[in-house]
């Protein structure tokens, strides 16, 4: 790959956008014999991929399914999905000899650093006498009879056909945008609603000082809302409930919704609570919710209780509702963290605007949308990833 400042300004296929999906697209369509050229606004390709998973990218997940994405047309994530799964991801990670392992639940993790899936994207697109335009700032985009016009503050750069893989608005700082939106919307094409997703969920004043104490207490739970529940670690912050658990429901919440917490899932609480009744009839609610729970959230749910100072004046009808407050907490956030902190964007290109074989525009010839700029979103663990390898791969196909 030919990383270049000023060069030629033609080519078959402009890609916005040098990110997890841009780069896989354009390999793929560089081995096809398509000439490619990446523009990225950043000074250095892969940014996302390379802080992801602490610096070591979770690329991809063993159980990956259309069940782990959500989008208005469940439907549509199918055919990239088969088109290239993990396991064919899997196949050129191994083909590049980067180790890697299994952390939970199916997260496959580099062993070594993120930088290695950046450099082997890099080596395929190398292969492929894909250019590369770093530092480039995108001012418009036009389309004639001939194809598409891309003007920046280097010029104007020239193509029969336009891939977006310009990312959503979720990590600003990192020069995340809403431009692949603006341009879906210049040509036409509806929208769904983005709002930041895989982000941790905040509190009012009132709800927050139920637990402001427990900032850095840590606990398994399972997280609800309606039928929708994820059992994974949740953690307590300043600001709110954050964790792996809060980050996969806070896709589904809404404003005025409840989430639903159990906070001790494999544990039978009031069982529990009647055996200490008998046995230990002398101690502290406190005391015995310390053995079920980080002594410090037992504190939180005693005091929310104001029960009798001793176990054995507890009522079965008390002891239950000790019991709900534990394995049914019931909250109600304010809003999100934002885009601030967000992993991901959730809504974006409505996808009935596309082809779920190609992702191409059907009103705008030659225009293609792929990666997180789409409505489709993924669960945490690797999915987001294998969905930009999937559908950069579905489009390059087909450029």
């Amino acid at each position: 790959m030919t990383i270049v400042r000023r060069a030629h300004n033609t080519a078959d296929v402009i890609i916005l956008g040098a990110g997890a999906a841009g780069l896989m697209c354009a390999g793929i369509a560089g081995q096809r014999g398509r000439s490619v050229m990446l523009l990225e606004q950043a000074r250095a390709p892969g940014e996302k991929i390379r802080i992801s998973g602490g610096g070591r990218c979770n690329f991809t997940n063993l159980h990956t399914t259309p069940a782990n994405f959500l989008s208005q047309n469940p439907q549509f994530c199918k055919s990239a999905l088969k088109g290239f799964t993990q396991q064919d991801f899997i196949a050129l990670v191994e083909k590049y000899r980067i180790a890697y392992h299994e952390k939970s639940r199916g997260q496959l993790f580099c062993d070594g650093s993120s930088q290695q899936v950046i450099d082997m994207l890099l080596d395929e697109n190398r292969r492929s006498d894909v250019q590369m335009r770093l530092g480039v700032g995108i001012l418009g985009v036009t389309k004639n009879d001939s194809g598409f016009v891309v003007a920046t503050d280097q010029g104007e750069y020239r193509s029969q056909s336009l891939v977006i893989a310009t990312g959503g608005p979720s990590i600003p700082k990192m020069g995340a945008s809403a431009f692949g939106y603006k341009l879906a919307q210049q040509f036409g094409l509806k929208m769904v609603a983005p709002r930041a997703a895989l982000v941790p969920l905040t509190f009012d004043v009132a709800a927050l000082a139920q637990f402001k104490d427990l900032a850095g207490v840590a606990v398994d739970a399972v997280v609800s809302i309606g039928k929708t529940r994820f059992d994974e670690a949740l953690l307590f912050t300043h600001r709110g409930l954050s964790g792996p658990a809060i980050l996969q429901i806070s896709s589904y919440w809404r404003d005025g919704l409840d989430v639903v917490i159990d906070m001790a899932p494999t544990r039978d609480v009031l069982a529990a609570l009647k055996d200490a009744r008998r046995e230990r009839p002398r101690q502290e609610l406190a005391t015995v919710l310390g053995d079920i729970l980080p002594k410090r959230l037992g504190q939180m749910v005693a005091d929310r209780i104001a029960g009798p100072p001793r176990l054995a004046d507890f009522s079965d009808k008390l002891l239950a509702s000790v019991a709900a407050a534990v394995k049914e907490w019931r909250v109600r956030p304010n809003g999100t963290e934002g885009y601030r902190t967000a992993e991901v964007t959730l809504g974006g290109v409505d996808t009935t605007e596309l082809s779920s074989k190609t992702f191409e525009a059907t009103s705008v010839p030659g225009l293609y949308f792929i990666g997180e700029v789409i409505d489709v979103t993924g669960h945490l663990g690797g999915f987001n990833f294998q969905w930009a390898w999937s559908s950069g791969v579905a489009a390059g196909r087909h450029v």
